[in-house]
């Protein structure tokens, strides 16, 4: 599974100005209804009960909100960059700037694991996460996500 099997070129914001975590899931919410053609509301509901589960704030500066929905049939992911770092109650309780949401289909299962273990891999690498800091565009972003080399050793579908 690769990044690009998750990730689109209109799934990618540069640079996002929220003030908070429930601003942040609203506007991913309303990037991805455009995505899966689902209510933002929907969308918004499911990630919020997921974080009420727990944050998934995993740590420098990185977040990775995700949901089950019945009505996708692939799983889907919005990444952005944030203009300025929000409070996430992330577990390191270090502000977030970088955010990869995932929707997965209710019965993704495996593969939604997959998914998630493949984000938080290519997050985890440092130089990746240095260099979407440093870029100054969506399609930027998007050329450093699919990077093979980005998050190194994928794991097979």
């Amino acid at each position: 599974m690769q990044i690009s099997d998750l990730l689109s070129p209109g799934g990618v914001i540069a640079s996002l100005k929220v003030q908070g975590k429930k601003q942040l899931l609203q506007e991913l919410s309303g990037r991805a209804a455009t995505l899966v053609h689902l209510p933002e509301r929907r969308i918004f509901d499911t990630l919020n009960e997921r974080e009420r589960l727990g944050t998934t704030g995993v740590g420098q500066g990185i977040a990775i909100p995700h949901g089950r929905l019945s009505a996708i049939e692939k799983i889907v992911g919005v990444f952005a960059r944030l203009e300025t770092p929000i409070e996430y109650e992330a577990v390191d309780n270090q502000p977030v700037d970088l955010v990869f949401m995932l929707l997965a289909p209710e019965g993704a299962g495996a593969d939604h694991l997959k998914a998630l273990a493949r984000v938080s891999r290519l997050l985890r690498n440092q130089a990746a996460c240095e260099k979407l800091r440093a870029a100054n565009n969506a399609e930027a972003l998007y050329a450093i996500l699919i990077e093979p080399a980005a998050g190194a050793n994928s794991v097979a579908a």
